[in-house]
């Protein structure tokens, strides 16, 4: 019989172990650790998943929602109960609560975002991105060995042999600073293009053995230092291009909608790509967080603002040239309805719709007139307000009847307007005629 030496490991650690599902990680955590988590499974940058998951969090909630749960399913690397065990078993802290508060947000925001079509398009296809980019990156790592650990292998001894290491370079290596020198627990990311981690074996302690030292990787040019100032013009380029092309056949929201969201596809296209290359700027990331931020704000606007300012008169003369509807989508419309005369009895309804801007009605002195005047932020000014000020607010809504200027109680000369008034941004005047 082979005796074994006493240095070597026992022979389930010379084996490789099988890695290990999603875990969050806990030592370069910022929040719960569950973008680091995602960046050490997919080997990829977490400075990704954290813009990704951001973006998805404000266009439709969907980033929260799956923080939330995964910060609440998911335990650390080294535990083996979650947060919602310890929930269950009557453990209640700050992890716990704050993944639930996190998921319940992501839910209503998700919620109040059912009725925006474009947003919850957008989210989709950044999540399907994101999955894609993590699976890629997974699959590249399984399938491509490293050179480096292959020859340490090959070139140690057989008893302080260490476990082969079948994996490309990975972002989780020990940080260093900027001069290039090892610091241990400060620098920017995780290490040169040669630092491995130690073998598995190692780090949860039932490797017995020396490892053996690797060779220094040869010294590595010089390459470019980052593509921030490109990926900025490329995004204003990107954002001028996407809206002058739909500025005159969309509406306002449209076509910045189109111009912001070709703006921050070019941030994301640039922060991957400075990611891989092993930086990202800074600076990226955050005017990458005010595009979206932009997006959404823009999702926000009424949809019938349009692009072009305008100055519209409708002047009826009798009560058959009255059209249901009237619209105008930027500018000032005035309806002079003075010269209209409803018989007694009868009902006249019409509408009006203004995306930005102002409307003006001008109602006939010897009719009756009920009026419903919505404004999503602006003012609404009625015959006889003694104040000629404008009062600004949102969701301004009044619903009055307008009695004739000359008529006495009971009297009912001719008939009634019915009018509904709606304007998104902007202000709505009603006058009697002389």
């Amino acid at each position: 019989m082979t005796e074994q030496p006493l240095d070597a490991p026992p022979e389930d650690a010379r084996s490789p172990r099988p890695l290990r599902g999603f875990r969050r990680d806990r030592r370069y955590k910022t929040l719960g650790g569950v973008c680091a988590g995602l960046g050490r499974h997919c080997d990829m940058d977490p400075v990704i998943f954290r813009i990704g998951l951001s973006v998805l969090s404000v266009t439709g909630g969907v980033g929260l929602i799956f923080y939330g749960f995964a910060w609440l399913f998911t335990p650390y690397e080294d535990e083996e109960e979650n947060e919602f065990r310890k929930l269950l078993t009557g453990r209640v802290d700050g992890p716990g609560l704050a993944a639930i508060v996190t998921a319940l947000v992501g839910c209503g925001v998700f919620l109040s975002m059912l009725n925006n079509g474009g947003a919850l398009t957008f989210a989709v296809v950044l999540a399907l991105l994101l999955a894609g980019a993590g699976y890629w990156s997974q699959a590249r790592r399984a399938t491509a060995p490293d050179p480096v650990a292959a020859q340490a292998v090959a070139d140690a001894p057989p008893e302080a042999q260490a476990p082969p290491v079948a994996r490309p370079p990975s972002w989780w290596r020990d940080p260093i600073v900027k001069d290039g020198t090892h610091d241990g627990g400060t620098g920017y990311l995780w290490g040169p293009p040669g630092a491995e981690e130690p073998p598995a074996a190692a780090r949860h302690g039932s490797w017995r053995g020396p490892v053996a030292a690797r060779p220094a990787a040869p010294p590595q040019p010089a390459g470019p230092r980052g593509i921030g100032a490109l990926t900025f013009l490329g995004a204003l380029v990107a954002g001028g291009i996407g809206t002058g092309v739909t500025w005159d056949e969309r509406t306002l929201s449209e076509s910045l909608q189109t111009g912001l969201a070709c703006a921050l596809a070019v941030f994301g296209l640039g922060i991957a790509v400075s990611a891989f290359r092993g930086r990202t700027g800074v600076g990226s990331i955050f005017l990458a967080l005010i595009t979206a931020g932009l997006l959404t704000a823009t999702a926000a606007l009424p949809a019938n603002i349009s692009t072009q300012w305008a100055r519209t008169d409708w002047t009826p003369t009798r009560a058959a040239d009255v059209r249901p509807n009237y619209e105008l989508g930027s500018g000032v419309g005035t309806l002079d309805l003075s010269k209209v005369s409803v018989a007694k009895g009868r009902t006249l309804a019409t509408r009006v719709e203004v995306g930005a801007g102002k409307v003006r009605i001008v109602l006939p002195a010897d009719g009756t007139a009920r009026l419903r005047a919505e404004v999503g932020v602006g003012d609404i000014r009625l015959p006889g307000d003694p104040s000629r000020d404008v009062d600004v607010r949102p969701d301004q809504q009044q619903t009055v009847t307008l009695a004739p200027r000359d008529a006495k109680d009971g009297d009912k000369a001719s008939g009634t307007i019915e009018l509904h008034v709606e304007v998104g941004l902007g202000q709505v005047e009603v006058d009697r005629a002389a």
